[in-house]
């Protein structure tokens, strides 16, 4: 089914893919903010730049774009899948709890933050490129990695990445020279358990872009993990 959003704003547009019972493709997307918020067994594609909080409380549908998309990409999603080719903006992945976001290209500033995990549900983000300062600001579970794609001599994490880091796992594909961590991070080189963990969410991700896998897989990896005597976790998480 065929969605021409040109003339829609986001209430027409997701009733229309509410009242679809086949796959839809959303085409003239430029803004229009909550595409596909909430929506389970539903899958998506998006022909155009959709505005903020695309797949927000997103819960089990399938989604991908193009091109570009905005800011909260994902915001509080439960489970499904949202795949980006291209940029994305701000605060992707805010408080995430379950699913997937592939972002081909480059995040903003505070992807992942307040990233958790809920009883099996292990949320995973995978940035193609570089991230913006405050990655995985207060995580408490679940998985980020950063490749850091064709950023030639450009750091793949901004400022201050991890802080207040409680939980879950950051991986950047570099050796993580010339990044400053806050001190409630533990910085080590990923390896045994940590690689064996990377693998199948590395080998989904180059399916989805056509990338190669055994490339981007035989690279050091840089793993983040939360201090156990980080004091955010007392604020965060009952004993």
């Amino acid at each position: 089914m065929m969605i021409d959003a040109k003339e829609l704003g986001y209430k027409d547009i997701n009733d229309r893919l509410r009242d679809s019972e086949v796959e839809c493709e959303v085409k003239n997307v430029c803004g229009q903010r909550f595409i596909a918020a909430g929506m389970s067994d539903k899958k998506i594609e998006i022909d155009g730049i959709p505005g903020n909080a695309l797949g927000a409380y997103l819960n089990g549908a399938s989604i991908t774009v193009k091109a570009n998309a905005q800011d909260a990409v994902g915001d509080t999603m439960n489970e499904g899948k949202i795949v980006i080719n291209g940029n994305i903006g701000d605060a992707a992945g805010y408080a995430m709890r379950g699913g997937k976001i592939f972002v081909k290209g480059n995040a903003g500033y505070r992807a992942g933050i307040h990233m958790k995990a809920y009883k099996e549900k292990i949320p995973v983000m995978v940035i193609g490129g570089c991230a913006g300062s405050f990655l995985g600001e207060y995580q408490a579970g679940g998985m980020i990695v950063v490749l850091g794609l064709n950023a030639e001599d450009k750091k793949i994490v901004g400022f201050f990445p991890c802080t207040g880091m409680h939980g879950g796992k950051v991986y950047l594909k570099s050796d993580s020279e010339g990044i400053k961590f806050p001190g409630q991070v533990v910085v080590s080189h990923a390896k045994g358990s940590d690689i064996e963990e990377l693998v199948p969410v590395l080998k989904e991700y180059c399916e989805e872009f056509g990338l190669d896998t055994d490339e981007i897989l035989n690279a050091e990896y840089t793993v983040l993990t939360p201090d156990s005597k980080n004091p955010y976790k007392q604020m965060y998480v009952a004993n």
